[in-house]
């Protein structure tokens, strides 16, 4: 068996439309063209893979269920994200791995901002 890259992950949230905002104009991920299904979602681009989203009434995230967005410089990209009204936690390091900080999405999705120290 080989695997290539992950192609997309799916992210389940409570508003479709609030959330399509939330990564496209505050982490500016680029909408893609997305198939007439019958519920409310959205793809993005994020780079070399894809986020799709899918609205679920009522969903409420599990804890500590997370995808994390590599960075170059998570200082720089904390700073601009919290302009944008983002709430980040402080940055942490696991020595000789990463550097890292999380926030959610409208949902309550964790997102983690991933620095390599490699």
């Amino acid at each position: 068996m080989n695997f290539g890259r992950i192609h997309h992950v799916s992210i389940n949230v409570a508003d479709a439309d609030a959330s399509r905002r939330f990564y496209t104009e505050v982490l500016g991920m680029g909408l893609l063209e997305r198939p007439d299904f019958p519920f409310a979602g959205a793809w993005l681009d994020a780079g070399e893979q894809q986020v799709h989203l899918i609205e679920v009434a009522g969903f409420i995230p599990p804890r500590g269920q997370h995808f994390a967005l590599e960075v170059d410089d998570l200082d720089g990209t904390m700073a601009e994200l919290e302009t944008r009204g983002v709430d980040i936690s402080d940055p942490s390091e696991i020595a000789g791995v990463c550097r890292q900080a999380f926030f959610t999405d409208p949902t309550g999705n964790l997102i983690e901002l991933n620095q390599p120290l490699t």
